[in-house]
């Protein structure tokens, strides 16, 4: 049997890593080849070196300034001469890219078996996230099998009339990749993270969603900036993401802040460092909201909604939405209030127990025939 796994951002091959190797132990069954786009190839080639991932395809199709419209038309031309070369039994894709999209609509129009990792995910609301609720969408109805990370994600399926036979609930891949890595060794004293002070609490701030660029970006940098301002004892880590839309905002807003540090975006390893070490984190990252919780880390979420609501139901994390005045009133409660702070960090991660990988191996053999 013969697996084509697509990917092309740092998230998509973080998730994906733990499967690829999951799929390499079944050489004597399975033939597991890697095609990446680089949709994002800066952060994506750190993650490929850390997990030791050669990919037999590299499309390195970035480019500056480009539109949704051009990305997605490089990607579906570039795949398709992959999937007439190759012809694999199945392609998997992960979660809610452009290149999971159009890689699952690529494979579909070659009648090539897809596999969608993280499936089901739901906000019910076309806009937030865009573009990623559509491409999640599309991606679910050209697939064969459908990963659901949790029970919800299950739901999800079911309710938009999807086979029970197609669903397998596995757990999320991010957990898997989140245990090998929290184990590994790492250096403060050299290295991104060289001057951030240990012996103040410390705040991980992520921020980066399409929908909060502009006015929303600017009232989560007006709040760390509160927040820095009345606890002088926290120091505040934003490593910035690489679009401009985000770094001149945080730049021109928290730069010389004495207990901010903007720094560049972190490699997996030394943010998986980072966030053991945090008090905790605010984010507008999906792969946060898993993550954070499995080291017992807060989560408050800077969006209105979320499509992992399974981790508000756990109690792992809690929307605070980029109004100034609440992401503020929620990050000093759990700074002073310690019951509330323990009644989040000890609550149970919903996400996974780290054999998401291994359950999806099982079912495309299943399905090998």
């Amino acid at each position: 049997m013969k697996v084509l796994s697509i990917f092309g951002t740092r998230p998509e091959a973080i998730k994906m890593a733990p499967l690829i190797k999951e799929l390499n132990r079944h050489s004597n069954r399975i033939e597991s080849l890697v095609c990446v786009t680089a949709q994002h190839r800066e952060m994506l080639d750190q993650v490929l070196s850390l997990f030791e991932i050669t990919p037999q395809y590299d499309l390195d199709l970035m480019q500056a300034n480009q539109s949704l419209a051009d990305i997605s038309a490089s990607i579906l031309k570039k795949i398709d001469t992959v999937l007439i070369s190759e012809k694999p039994d199945w392609v998997l894709t992960q979660g809610d890219t452009t290149t999971a999209m159009i890689g699952s609509l690529a494979a579909f129009y070659r009648r090539i078996r897809v596999g969608h990792v993280e499936a089901g995910l739901r906000t019910w609301d076309k806009s937030q996230p865009f573009p990623e609720e559509i491409n999640r969408k599309i991606a679910d109805a050209v697939s064969d099998l459908h990963f659901a990370p949790t029970e919800q994600s299950r739901d999800n399926l079911l309710r938009e009339g999807y086979g029970e036979g197609s669903i397998i609930v596995t757990g999320n891949t991010v957990i898997d990749a989140l245990l090998d890595v929290a184990e590994r060794g790492y250096d403060w004293k050299i290295g991104p993270l060289a001057k951030i002070p240990r012996d103040k609490r410390l705040i991980l701030v992520t921020a980066h969603r399409r929908e909060n660029f502009g006015r929303p970006l600017e009232n989560i940098c007006l709040a760390l900036r509160i927040i820095a301002g009345d606890f002088p004892d926290t120091h505040i880590v934003y490593p910035v993401h690489l679009n401009p839309n985000v770094r001149k905002v945080v730049f021109d807003r928290l730069e010389g802040m004495p207990n901010i540090s903007l720094i560049d975006p972190l490699e997996y390893l030394p943010l998986v460092q980072l966030m053991k070490e945090a008090t905790l984190v605010l984010t507008d990252s999906g792969g946060l909201q898993e993550e954070a919780p499995g080291l017992g880390k807060p989560v408050l979420v800077l969006r209105d909604v979320t499509e992992r609501p399974e981790g508000v139901d756990a109690g792992t994390v809690r929307l605070a939405g980029t109004d100034t005045d609440t992401i503020v009133a929620q990050t000093a409660r759990l700074l002073n209030d310690r019951v509330a702070y323990d009644q989040m960090a000890r609550a149970v991660n919903p996400y996974g127990d780290g054999m998401a990988s291994r359950r999806i191996v099982d079912a495309l053999l299943e399905h090998s025939d």
